[in-house]
Order: C-alpha cells, then sequence, then structure tokens
C-alpha cells in the first residue's frame, strides 16, 4: 500500500483502488489546465495533492451516507471533483457544481466526462439554481465567501434537512460571531485533518434571526 494510497484513507474512510487512480487522473488534468486558466494559487501547487485533494476529501467521512451533494464555487474542483470521484462508488451518489466562471465550468464539465463522474455542472450563478437542484443532503464550499456572506446564499437549501460543510481558515470564530447576529443555527466544528489551524464547519437547522 504507497504512502499516498494510506494517507487517502485516513483522511476520507475507506476507499477502493479504483477511486485511487481516479484521483490521481483527476490530479494529471488539474495541473494541466492550471497552466492555462489558474485554478489555484501557484504557490499551493507543489502540495496539491495535500493542500487541495486531500482537504476536499476530508468531507466525504462527516457524511458517510449521504448521496445528494452541491458544491458551489467549485472552481477548480475543490471539493466538488473530489466529492465527485469519492461519490462514483457510492450508491446512488450524484454532486451539483455551481461556477458561474465559464472557463473554471468548462474544466469541470471536461474532467466529468473524462472521468465518467456522477456530476452535473452549472455554469451559473448560485442564485439561479436553487431550482435546479433539489433538496441536497449536503452543500460544500471552499473559499467561496465570508461566512455570513455565505451562508445566505445557502439559506434555501439549509432550512430543512441539508447540512453544509464549509471549509475556513483560523479566523473563522469571528466569521461565525458575525453571522450569529443574522442568522441561528446548529454547528459543529470540525478541526481539519489537513490543516490544525484550518475548520470544517457543519451548519443545520439555519434560520434567519
Amino acid at each position: 500500500m504507497s504512502d499516498r494510497y494510506r494517507r487517502l484513507c485516513e483522511v476520507a474512510g475507506p476507499v477502493s483502488r479504483e477511486t485511487f487512480a481516479r484521483l490521481e487522473a483527476f490530479e494529471r488534468l488539474f495541473h494541466k489546465w492550471n497552466a492555462s486558466i489558474n485554478l489555484v494559487a501557484p504557490s499551493t501547487l507543489a502540495e496539491a495533492w495535500e493542500r487541495h485533494i486531500l482537504d476536499s476529501a476530508q468531507l466525504f467521512r462527516l457524511s458517510p451516507s449521504a448521496t445528494r451533494w452541491v458544491d458551489i464555487g467549485s472552481g477548480g474542483g475543490f471539493p466538488g471533483l473530489i466529492l465527485a470521484i469519492l461519490l462514483h462508488e457510492r450508491e446512488g451518489g450524484e454532486i451539483h457544481l455551481i461556477e458561474s466562471n465559464r472557463k473554471k465550468a468548462s474544466f469541470l464539465q471536461t474532467v466529468t466526462g473524462q472521468l465518467q463522474l456522477p456530476a452535473k455542472v452549472h455554469a451559473k450563478r448560485v442564485e439561479d439554481c436553487y431550482s435546479l437542484v433539489v433538496d441536497p443532503e449536503v452543500v460544500t464550499a471552499r473559499a467561496v465567501a465570508p461566512l455570513p456572506i455565505l451562508l445566505t446564499l445557502v439559506a434555501p437549501w439549509l432550512g430543512n434537512q441539508a447540512a453544509g460543510l464549509f471549509h475556513k481558515g483560523r479566523d473563522y470564530q469571528s466569521e461565525v460571531a458575525e453571522s450569529a447576529h443574522r442568522w441561528s443555527f446548529d454547528l459543529v466544528e470540525h478541526r481539519s485533518s489537513i490543516d490544525p489551524q484550518s475548520v470544517v464547519l457543519e451548519i443545520r437547522t439555519l434560520r434567519a434571526v
């Protein structure tokens, strides 16, 4: 068992060799496309496997039975395409990827097709997708917006049974405090498996105050 595969299973939970191979295939496509459309900051490229792929994959074990996902601001595929690859082996799994930038949406669509992923790409703004994505179980976002703005974007989905899983950095507590002025919600803080100074915020039962 390679160190990479072992580390993936530590972060995401048990996954097949086929899924691991798809993730490595995605990594190659990502580097190819990033050379022309700048999907992530150049300073993070050397650590793409850990910094972006595994950082995204850790969401999978936080919701081990969910099959209906939506990722907003999917950009370079983090976490949306990584989750799509992992969902490939979960029966009935599917994810909607929302990205308004046309070039990035083209990247998402190309990877989805080449790797035969259970994903649907929407080259639209989030506000135009509420009627297109019905009753998701999990809503994800990574580096999209400060939490108060993010909660406004996802509110139509998080009012019922859906959970939000949102990557946040070291200043997350101030964002949570600011959000509490407008929203009530149940919150669980998951310490990141990749960066000890970061968290994944799990938010449920979102309601306007």
